[in-house]
């Protein structure tokens, strides 16, 4: 079986990110672990979301279909590390202090951006069975290219979080712009 059609290796994969955070935190070393974590959780949600994006150019590209089988597992995995990036937030930065959150939501626009983000990825994770796709059928691809706008309003986050040095949040945003624009010639080919 080729490195490509592992799914155990692809899985296994996705997890290094949040295998290398743990590490990193229990050698004791980072000045600030929360930060780092928050950091982190959030950099590898959009890696996820770029990559789950670019299995359709991918497939396009090579003329291989066996791409679109990762795809729902690499945006699962978008979920889950934008679940840890929240978690993160809510308790070891906020210590659930609920009103607090509200405030920083509201006072704060890169994190009203993420929230929206993260509250707008739930149910497309909670659509993403086999089962969810034949119940919802063509109201399914409707629901899921809100990822389109899921990812914009994650590099726009990114973007508005950052203070000095702009250039990974700028690497972000013409991944972006490259894999829409890619989907809006494609279709514009088609007819």
């Amino acid at each position: 079986m080729t490195l490509l059609r592992n799914w155990c290796l692809w899985f296994l994969i996705s997890l290094l990110p949040l295998l290398r955070a743990v590490y990193l935190v229990l050698q004791g070393d980072l000045v600030n672990p929360i930060e780092f974590i928050t950091r982190s959780t959030g950099t590898w949600t959009l890696v996820f979301l770029m990559l789950t994006l670019s299995m359709t150019p991918l497939r396009q590209l090579t003329g291989w279909s066996g791409w679109q089988q990762y795809r729902r597992m690499l945006g699962l995995y978008a979920f889950f590390y934008v679940c840890l990036h929240f978690t993160t937030y809510i308790w070891l930065d906020q210590f659930f202090d609920w009103p607090g959150m509200v405030a920083d939501v509201i006072k704060r626009p890169f994190i009203t951006l993420g929230f929206a983000a993260f509250v707008l990825l739930i149910p497309l994770a909670m659509t993403s069975t086999n089962g969810m796709m034949r119940r919802l059928k063509r109201r399914w691809g409707q629901l899921h290219r809100l990822v389109y706008l899921i990812a914009i309003l994650g590099v726009t986050h990114y973007w508005w979080l950052v203070k000095k040095d702009l250039t990974q949040p700028v690497i972000y945003a013409v991944i972006l712009l490259i894999l829409l624009l890619w989907r809006v010639q494609f279709r514009l080919r088609r007819g």
